[in-house]
């Protein structure tokens, strides 16, 4: 045997391992200061930054990094590069830009093992999606939401009857209102007042994914992808029997409201919404058409209801806590509207107080912090800083800097205050908060539907309700400690306020009156 051969069998493995360990990490140091990485915590081997983050409540440390590390902060959990931009400008300059880099989306195993893959807010910046996108936008583009304004009237009309009749109820007829509103528009269907099984349905499915699938949950099962093989009746595989649970009910949301607008066409009996145009469109059976439209609709039913449910329970929490905005909105709504009309949306140029407190109700509290992170395509230098390519994921944090929580743009940021939104001389300022609603070619392309919905149901409540504290059985103020729910979309946990009608006396007959009028 030679010598040579002698020395590699003499070799320890041990010591070839923790070689090849230093030989990868010096490496890895190396390149990241040739490549002037942006600054960022220092990360621990293989795991990264994974033990510094609240997984829960990731924007909470992304604040915490932006405090010490600046607008454009770097961090890893396990192999996958995260950046993190804490800065609107920052954002709309790589987001939107150079949106042709940054349009992409991290792919994760737990999309597809939820049974979410069909969601156009997860797929790959490609053909598929540009497709799916052009259905969207010519259902929901500027001027085609205008048709549906129509129906969100008289849904938010139905919203007010509703929290008359019940008004400890109000949570689920807010979820009632957005729900109804997105099915009628997408699918022409008409959902029960209370207890509707689709309805339902989306709520289940959308809370389940949107619950368990943070960024961070999701790249710490891609980087450990053996987790998805585990069985679901393996002790401690909780999240394998969610994902299960998740694709039943997902499946389900996807198919039968389908089923039902075509079974509707077929019958004659189909009104105009979203599914029914894109079948207009088509000349002949196409299962692949058919498919991509299953998806489309799917995504819009899933999309719309969490959001801008989310979005109203904030402006109730809103409301409770700053009763002097409310007053100041509702003398508004009565010198221009008067106490004898609802207001429609030929009021909403002339109520611009009730227009700030939208916006503020936006920035107040972003229902979806983080928004859906971006990916990038191609290597890039930014600032003097190197982004990585392929797949390093882009997180823009709206919760915190220069967004929703800036000090510069929004002095105490932590206040409800809609005055904000007004210039020295008493005049709407130009900022709509349209952050809240994304960036560049992954903006959210239902915004119009959205932001409509929202601004009627609160300008409505607003003209007909007082929000104020419950009371206890000792007849005193019941005080309100907000708590929030987890995940990729946030919202107050429910808690107890009543919905007093401005006209003492109020029945279901004077509300009709008023929306007669």
């Amino acid at each position: 045997m030679s010598v040579g051969l002698l020395h590699l069998d003499a070799i320890n493995p041990t010591l070839c391992l923790v070689l090849t360990a230093a030989f990868i990490i010096v490496n890895r140091l190396v390149a990241g200061k040739a490549r002037f990485l942006p600054p960022g915590p220092r990360p621990l081997p293989v795991v990264g930054n994974i033990f510094g983050i609240r997984v829960n409540e990731p924007w909470i440390t992304y604040k915490e990094w932006a405090q010490i590390h600046g607008n454009i902060v770097y961090s890893r959990l396990f192999g996958q590069e995260i950046i993190i931009l804490n800065s609107e400008e920052v954002a709309k300059d790589l987001l939107e830009r150079r949106s042709y880099n940054y349009s992409d989306r991290p792919q994760y195993i737990t999309t597809d093992l939820f049974g979410w893959s069909f969601h156009l807010g997860h797929h790959s910046y490609g053909n598929e999606f540009r497709q799916k996108r052009r259905q969207f936008h010519q259902a929901f583009h500027t001027k085609a939401a205008l048709k549906y304004r129509p129906i969100q009237l008289r849904r938010v009309n139905q919203l007010l009857v509703h929290l008359l009749e019940t008004p400890e109820n109000y949570v689920n007829h807010l979820q009632t209102l957005s729900a109804s509103i997105i099915m009628e528009v997408t699918y022409g269907y008409d959902p029960a007042p209370n207890h509707d099984h689709l309805v339902a349905l989306v709520e289940r499915a959308t809370a389940m994914f949107i619950n368990e699938n943070t960024a961070d949950k999701a790249i710490i099962i891609n980087a450990l992808p053996f987790l998805q093989y585990i069985p679901h009746w393996f002790p401690g595989a909780n999240f394998q029997r969610k994902a299960l649970q998740c694709q039943n009910l997902t499946a389900e949301m996807i198919e039968a409201p389908f089923q039902y607008t075509k079974q509707s066409i077929a019958a004659g009996t189909a009104i105009p919404s979203m599914l029914y145009d894109l079948f207009s469109r088509m000349t002949e059976d196409d299962p692949s058409y058919e498919l991509l439209m299953k998806s489309s609709t799917a995504t819009a039913f899933s999309s719309g209801s969490e959001t801008s449910s989310s979005l109203l329970k904030v402006f109730v929490l809103a409301m409770l806590f700053n009763p002097d905005v409310q007053r100041k909105a509702q003398l508004e709504i009565d010198a221009v509207v008067g106490r004898k009309r609802l207001p429609d949306f030929s009021d909403r140029p002339s109520l611009p107080y009730v227009e700030a407190v939208f916006r503020e109700t936006l920035r107040w509290c972003p229902v979806s912090p983080l928004g859906v992170p971006h990916a990038t395509t191609n290597d890039d230098n930014f600032e003097g800083y190197f982004i990585p390519k392929a797949g390093a994921t882009i997180v823009a944090n709206i919760w915190f800097v220069a967004m929703a929580q800036n000090d510069d743009k929004y002095p105490e940021p932590s206040k409800y205050k809609p005055e904000r939104f007004f210039t020295a001389d008493g005049k709407l300022n130009d900022d709509t908060v349209g952050f809240v609603f994304g960036f560049g070619r992954r903006i959210c392309v239902g915004r119009h539907i959205a932001d409509a919905t929202a601004w009627a149901a609160i300008v409505s409540i607003l003209a007909v309700f007082n929000v104020t504290k419950a009371k206890d059985e000792h007849g005193d103020d019941i005080e309100v400690i907000p708590q929030w729910t987890d995940g990729v979309t946030i919202h107050p946990l429910p808690f107890p306020c009543c919905f007093e009608p401005r006209l003492r006396g109020m029945t279901s007959v004077d509300l009709s009156q008023m929306m007669q009028s």
